[in-house]
């Protein structure tokens, strides 16, 4: 997909580019691949992209469904007119059950004492609540066991004020497709499936499959699928790449604010923890810690098409570049920190391996200070 050209950075020192048409475009392919509805799960801002923008291409791509882990970030999908359907994957405080209803949100359950405490405000406030109840199937986090489950959904159903329309889990090891976990916890989803089928009480809807389990795991993919870190077209781990025709949405970008020599045996930044041997041409570059470019040495950047190091550590607004390979460097350039200029690209991947953490959390720690700016 070729990339329009966006407009009014000029004003911007930091900011991302989000490529919207990427996004639609990776939810198509979910759904080709797939044979399912998706569920585009767009907490945590949107995995960094941006809530509002994100669902509104996920939707515009296909997907009927979005995820989020807290009301908050439902009721700001619904303050901008996303009018899918949302599910709210974590836990709701009591206290917000009637706004989440009101707002036609669908909650999760995952133990009694939650469930009960929905009745009591479902009852006190005359209300019907839509719930997905999660079983805990191997990832050690939310839910009941499903060995407990049939017990569970039948007092569920029992409840006048709940429609218990859907159940789901959560893989623990999918982006490890060698590993055998995965099928270890199909297995219990499926147990619990037969035993509520031979009652006659299985919920509408069954989902358990994350970016990995869609694309590696096909016996997993039920009635629904939800993706997040595939919709915006990352890797979901180095052992379980995607497959052709996914594009990545974002890309990070900042500007070249100062270009001077420093003099030989200088130190550059704090406790110098880089300093120069000999005459060096140095760049300044708009963007810190404080922005989601993680504090330590070594890192690198894009200017004019080619790889450039930070020097020594980066600060919290701003952080310092060697210029010795790129003399045509000048103040105001556009530099590149994650995505590609030229011919280079500097993968989320790749610097999350070189950080020692995954592209999840990269894309998650862009500060909401930068702009977002978006183009289809």
């Amino acid at each position: 997909m070729a990339m329009n050209k966006p407009i009014n950075t000029e004003k911007f020192s930091a900011w991302l580019e989000i490529d919207r048409g990427a996004i639609l475009n990776n939810v198509s392919r979910l759904i080709e691949i797939s044979g399912k509805p998706v569920m585009a799960v767009v907490k945590a801002n949107g995995y960094g992209h941006g809530i509002v923008e994100s669902a509104q291409a996920a939707v515009a791509g296909g997907a009927t469904w979005c995820g989020v882990a807290r009301v908050e970030e439902g009721l700001t999908l619904r303050e901008a007119g996303i009018a899918c359907r949302i599910l709210v994957m974590g836990f709701t405080p009591p206290a917000q059950v009637g706004e989440a209803v009101r707002h036609s949100l669908t909650l999760t359950v995952y133990d009694p004492q939650v469930a009960q405490e929905y009745v009591l405000q479902a009852r006190q406030n005359n209300l019907k609540i839509q719930l997905h109840v999660k079983f805990d199937s191997g990832m050690g986090r939310l839910g009941l066991f499903p060995e407990s489950g049939l017990e569970f959904i039948r007092w569920l159903n029992a409840q006048p004020e709940l429609d218990v329309e859907g159940i789901f889990s959560h893989f623990a090891r999918a982006d490890e497709p060698e590993a055998d976990t995965t099928d270890w916890q199909i297995d219990r989803i499926n147990r619990l499936l037969s035993q509520l089928d031979a009652e006659g009480i299985r919920p509408r809807i069954v989902h358990s499959s994350n970016s990995a389990g869609i694309l590696y795991h096909p016996a997993a993919r039920f009635d629904l699928v939800r993706s997040g870190i595939a919709i915006y077209g990352l890797d979901p781990s180095p052992e379980a790449p995607l497959p052709e025709g996914f594009l990545p949405a974002l890309t990070l970008k900042a500007r070249l604010t100062s270009v001077k020599e420093l003099p030989a045996h200088y130190g550059v930044g704090y406790n110098y923890h880089y300093v120069t041997s000999q005459v060096e041409r140095v760049g300044v570059v708009s963007i810190g810690y404080a922005d989601g470019f993680r504090r330590r040495k070594g890192s690198m950047t894009l200017i004019r098409g080619k790889r450039v190091p930070v020097l020594g550590m980066v600060c919290m607004d701003q952080c310092m570049v060697t210029l010795e390979e790129v003399p045509e460097a000048q103040v105001g350039d556009e530099v590149v920190l994650i995505g590609s200029q030229g011919d280079e690209r500097l993968s989320i991947e790749e610097i999350a391996e070189d950080w020692g953490t995954n592209n999840y959390e990269i894309a998650t720690s862009m500060a909401n200070r930068l702009p977002r700016v978006y183009f289809d």
